[in-house]
């Protein structure tokens, strides 16, 4: 169970990273992808903090 909640934390940080990044291309909705990126960072924090700590104990 942790193996895989931590391969999803950490796809999904990445992806926010990269959505954060795109964000500053020239045609893109910057508003919408660098909130969908802090978004996605966020929940991929949640993870570990607060899901697999009422998993595990």
């Amino acid at each position: 169970m942790k193996i895989i909640a931590f391969v999803i934390a950490l796809a999904l940080f990445l992806l926010g990273m990269l959505l954060m990044g795109y964000a500053f291309e020239p045609d893109a909705p910057h508003g919408i992808l660098f909130f969908a990126g802090i978004a996605s960072v966020a929940v991929s924090l949640a993870i570990p903090f607060h899901v697999l700590k009422r998993v595990d104990g």
